[in-house]
C-alpha cells in the first residue's frame, strides 16, 4: 500500500470541491456578501491548501493497484464529507459537529436528510454548496477527478471501474475514458435543460439551479421549507417528474439514444422493468389516495401519487405532499420502490432494478432446476444468458444490503428512535433516498435523532452510495 500515491489523488479530491467552495463565494458576493461568505472563504483556502501539498510534492504514478483504487474511491468520499462540513461549521445556527457531518454526508451521498428545521434562514451562498455536494457526489467524486486526470490508462480504467457498478460496466460499451466522457456529458446536459424548464415554468434561476441539482444528482436537497410544495405548480411537478426519471435510466443508454439515434434504451428489458413498476406503483398509489378519500378527486391523487413515487423510485426525496399520513398500503408500495431503486448506469441509489430482475429470473432458473434436476438451466435477461459470477454476486448483494439495513435499524432503535422511524430510516439512507416515515415523513427532518443516530445513518448512506462491497474490502486481510 503506497501512501504517497493515494494521497496524491486525495489531493485533486480536495481540489474539485476546493472549486466549488470558490463558486459559491462568488454567489455571496452576488447576493450582496451575505454571511456564507466568510465561512465558504476560508473553507476553500483550507481545502485548496491542504489538497495542493500532496498532489504537487508527490510524483504521479503511472499505476495504481485494486486496494489502492478501492481505498481511493471510499477516502474520495470521506474526506469530500469531512471538508464539505467546514463552511457549515464555521457557519454555525443549527450545524454543531454531528449535524453538519450528516448534513455533509447527506449531500455528497445524494441522499437529501437534512437536519435543518429551517432551511430559509440559510443563506443564498450556503444553500449552493449545499446544493452543489449533491451535484458532486451524484456523479461521483472519483469521476470529476477522473476528467481532469492526465492521460493515464491504466489509472483510469481501474478507478472508473471501481466507482461504476459492475452491473453498469456490462452496458457501457466505451473505454473507461469515453465512460468518464458520456456520464459527464449526459449529466451536464440533463442539468443545463432541467435548469433551462424549470426557470422557464416559474422558478427563479438560483432556485431552479439548486434544483436541478438535487434532480439529476437524484439528491433531494431543497431551497424550501416544505421543498416542491412551496411552488404549488403542476407544471414544475412534471419538469421534475420526467428528469428525475431520466436520472434514473442508464446513463450510456442516453447517450447511445442521443448520439448515435441507439434504441437500445428501450429494448433493454431493464428498462421496460423499470418503467412498468413506475406506472404500475404510481397507478395503484394514485388509486389508493382517491379511493381512501386523501385526494378529493382523481386528478390530484393522479399528481400526487405518481411524484411521490418517482420521488421514491429516483431515491431524490422532493416532496409535494407528507406521505406518513398517506394510506398503509401507498406507504408499503412506496417502501418497495425505496428499495429497488433506478437502474445501473445512472446516479441513483438503492438496490437496483436490474439486481432485481437478475435475482427474480435466478429464482426462476432455480425452480425450473428443482423440477427437472438434470437440465442445465442458465439464467436469461432479455434473452440473454447472464454469467453465473454476476448471478452470484447479485444475489450475495442483496443479501448483503438486506443485512446492513437490517443492523442499522436496530443500532438505530437501541439509541431509543421509534420502531417506524428507525425502520424507514434505515431503509431510506442506505438507499440515499432521504425522507423516512412517521416523525423523518417527506416533510419532516431528522433534527430529532439523536448524535449516535445521526452516525449510524451517515455511515450507511457511504455505504450505499458506494455500494457494500467498496466499503468492505478494505477490511479484508487480502492485498
Amino acid at each position: 500500500m503506497r501512501i504517497q500515491v493515494i494521497a496524491r489523488y486525495m489531493g485533486l479530491v480536495l481540489l474539485v470541491n476546493a472549486l466549488f467552495m470558490f463558486i459559491a463565494v462568488i454567489i455571496s458576493a452576488i447576493y450582496g456578501f451575505d454571511t456564507g461568505f466568510s465561512p465558504l472563504l476560508l473553507s476553500a483556502i483550507i481545502t485548496v491548501t491542504i489538497g495542493s501539498f500532496p498532489y504537487i510534492f508527490v510524483r504521479e504514478s503511472s499505476e495504481v493497484t485494486t486496494r489502492e483504487g478501492y481505498l481511493i474511491v471510499v477516502l474520495s468520499w470521506a474526506l469530500s464529507c469531512l471538508f464539505g462540513m467546514l463552511p457549515y461549521l464555521l457557519w454555525g445556527g443549527e450545524f454543531i459537529l454531528i449535524n453538519a457531518w450528516y448534513e455533509s454526508v447527506s449531500g455528497f451521498t445524494t441522499t437529501g436528510g437534512t437536519i435543518l428545521t429551517n432551511i430559509e434562514a440559510i443563506p443564498h451562498s450556503l444553500l449552493f454548496w449545499r446544493a452543489s455536494t449533491h451535484w458532486i457526489g451524484g456523479m461521483g467524486v472519483v469521476l470529476f477527478m477522473l476528467l481532469i486526470l492526465p492521460e493515464v490508462s491504466s489509472i483510469r480504467l481501474r478507478l472508473s471501474r471501481i466507482e461504476i457498478s459492475s452491473l453498469s460496466q456490462e452496458s457501457y460499451r466505451f473505454r473507461a475514458k469515453e465512460t468518464v466522457r458520456v456520464i459527464a456529458f449526459i449529466y451536464f446536459g440533463l442539468t443545463l435543460l432541467e435548469t433551462i424548464c424549470l426557470y422557464l415554468a416559474g422558478m427563479n434561476l438560483f432556485d431552479a439551479v439548486c434544483h436541478s441539482f438535487s434532480t439529476i444528482a437524484t439528491g433531494g436537497f431543497s431551497t424550501r421549507n416544505s421543498s416542491i410544495a412551496y411552488y404549488n405548480s403542476t407544471a414544475i411537478d412534471i419538469i421534475l417528474i420526467i428528469f428525475m426519471g431520466l436520472s434514473t435510466l442508464h446513463f450510456g443508454m442516453i447517450f447511445l439514444l442521443v448520439a448515435k439515434r441507439s434504441g437500445a434504451l428501450f429494448k433493454s428489458p431493464v428498462t421496460r422493468y423499470y418503467i412498468l413498476t413506475c406506472l404500475v406503483v404510481g397507478l395503484l398509489i394514485s388509486l389508493d389516495l382517491w379511493k381512501t378519500g386523501t385526494y378529493e378527486s382523481l386528478g390530484e391523487a393522479v399528481r400526487y401519487g405518481f411524484f411521490q413515487t418517482f420521488c421514491s423510485i429516483s431515491t431524490t426525496g422532493f416532496a409535494t405532499a407528507d406521505t406518513s399520513v398517506w394510506p398503509a398500503f401507498s406507504i408499503l408500495l412506496l417502501v418497495f420502490v425505496i428499495f429497488q431503486g433506478g437502474c445501473s448506469g445512472s446516479t441513483t441509489g438503492g438496490i437496483k432494478s436490474d439486481r432485481l430482475l437478475i435475482a427474480f429470473y435466478s429464482i426462476r432458473a432455480q425452480i425450473t432446476k428443482k423440477l427437472h434436476p438434470r437440465s442445465v438451466v442458465p439464467v436469461r435477461v432479455g434473452g440473454h444468458a447472464i454469467d453465473p459470477e454476476l448471478v452470484s454476486g447479485v444475489n450475495l448483494f442483496i443479501v448483503l444490503y438486506l443485512l446492513c439495513f437490517l443492523v442499522a435499524a436496530l443500532l438505530i432503535a437501541l439509541s431509543g428512535v421509534g420502531i417506524t422511524e428507525a425502520v424507514t430510516s434505515s431503509a431510506a439512507h442506505i438507499g440515499n433516498v432521504g425522507p423516512g416515515f412517521g416523525s423523518v415523513g417527506s416533510m419532516s427532518n431528522y433534527s430529532s435523532f439523536n448524535g449516535f443516530a445521526k452516525f449510524v445513518l451517515s455511515v450507511i448512506m457511504i455505504m450505499g452510495r458506494i455500494e457494500l462491497f467498496g466499503f468492505f474490502i478494505l477490511f479484508s486481510s487480502k492485498k
